[in-house]
Formats: structure tokens, sequence, C-alpha cells
């Protein structure tokens, strides 16, 4: 079988592409997890990258489970506690590898998001649609909950009452309506949308990779801590920008009305 993610990298922005079309980019039966995850710790590792936008070879985004796939389960021998742990060891690990990222990550849903799929986007970021794509948390029409964590994602997203509709519905919405309720923050031409994410990308990843990093880190633990506990932490990740050398080359370029040269200090110190 041939990979599941292909990878390709311009300056500090490295795009994923889900590239299995022939089974509609399906996160389960297959490597996806541990590519995945493969790819996280490759990220955490790798100081080049600073943005990471992900995406799907068309006509889908991702269909999310495999629901054929899902046949096996009506096993007797396969027991409730045997489920509980393939979730635990597989789609799991993919929501803590991709949500936990370090570095900005940006989805461009260029088709359908479905179930699981739906939840792939609300791991990232931002999301950018294409004007072909759609949204649905489907697990209930198929009988199932969301076993991969969108239950805590999208009430965070698009607040609880939409959610729950969502998720009691099962129903699918348009781009236009994943705009209109916060689900995505833009909706361009289908055409367009991989250069326009990686244009959004192209603007974040011009600022320093370290303060990036930092940066989502306050944010996610903003959304736990209370504001005394984010005041601490705050405070000492400034204390980790104010000694970086990023910071200082963009003071001193600003007083010395310039462009920040970050590329040139990166090599410098990676040798």
């Amino acid at each position: 079988m041939s990979s599941f993610l292909h990878h390709s990298q311009a300056g500090g922005v490295l795009t994923v592409t889900m590239n299995q079309p022939e089974s509609r980019n399906a996160l389960t039966g297959n490597t996806a997890v541990r590519e995945f995850v493969e790819m996280a710790d490759s990220v955490a590792r790798d100081a080049s990258v600073r943005v990471v936008v992900l995406t799907g070879a068309d006509p889908v985004f991702s269909s999310g489970g495999n629901v054929k796939d899902m046949k096996r389960f009506f096993d007797d021998a396969v027991t409730p506690a045997m489920i509980r742990d393939e979730y635990r060891h597989g789609i799991q690990r993919l929501t803590r590898a991709l949500y936990n990222i370090d570095v900005p990550t940006i989805a461009a849903v260029n088709g359908a998001a479905i179930g699981a799929g739906c939840d792939l986007a609300c791991m990232c970021d931002i999301r950018v649609a294409s004007d072909k794509a759609s949204f649905a948390e489907s697990f209930v029409k198929v009988g199932i909950v969301p076993g991969d964590g969108g239950a805590w994602l999208l009430p965070r997203i698009v607040g609880m009452s939409r959610a729950l509709e969502m998720s009691f519905t099962g129903d699918s919405l348009t781009a236009a309506e994943a705009l209109s309720c916060g689900l995505v923050s833009r909706v361009v031409p289908h055409e367009t949308l991989l250069a326009e994410a990686q244009q959004l990308a192209a603007r974040i990843a011009a600022n320093p990779g370290p303060t990036l990093r930092l940066t989502k880190r306050l944010l996610r633990e903003g959304q736990q801590l209370g504001l005394d506990s984010l005041l601490e932490a705050s405070a000492s990740a400034q204390a980790i920008a104010h000694k970086s050398w990023e910071h200082r080359e963009a003071v001193t370029a600003f007083i010395e009305k310039r462009r920040p040269d970050f590329e040139h200090g990166e090599r410098a110190k990676n040798g």
C-alpha cells in the first residue's frame, strides 16, 4: 500500500496531503494513524518547519473512519474492551499528535469532511474551506459516537448548541454554513484553495519559528487554565522569548528600519 500522507516543503511551510482518494482518504484500516504520529514527531524535531498545511487529494478531504472495516466489530470474539483499546491506541493517537503539534496548522478543506474527517479539520488551528467543501459530525448516522475526541473539539469551535445540533442530526453543513458558524475562517474558490492556504501559511511562517511555537502553546494552555495560571505561564514563555536570537534580530531590525532576517539566524545556529 502506498503512503497515506504526501509531504512537500517550501520555506517554512510543510504541506501534507492525504493521498488515498480511492478510499476517500479514510483514517482507519490503513497506515494513516501511524503516519500522522510520525509526521508530528518529525515536525517537533525540525525547526525549519513553522507551519503545517493539511489537505486531501480530491474529491474529498476525508471520509473519516472506514465504515466497511467496522463490520469486523460484529464478531462476538471482538469484545468491548478490545474495541476500547483499539480506539485508545489507534485513532486517538492521531488526535493527540495533530492537536498537540508544536507549530500552527491550517486545514485546507477541499471537499467533504465527514465524521472523523470533520474532527480532523477541528484538530487544526485554522480551517480554510473550498466552496466545494462540506462538513458533517455524522457518527450518529451509523450508530456510533465520536470516538476520536470530536465531542471535545467541536463545541470549542462552533459553540455547544451548534455542536449538539450537528452531532444529534448528523446533517451536513455547506461551506457557507460552516463559515457562518465559525467552523471555518474563510471560504475560497476550489481552484485557489491550496494556494490561498499556503499564502496564509507563508505570512505566518515569516515570523520567528520559536515564537510561533510558544504562542501556540500559550493559546492552547489558555483554554484550560485560569487567568492567574495563564499569566504565570506567559511570564515564563516571555522570559524565553526575550532571550532568543529572533527577538534580538526583530528589535534590531525595527530600530534600523529594515526587515528582520530570521532565516540567516536559523542557518547560523544550525551550522
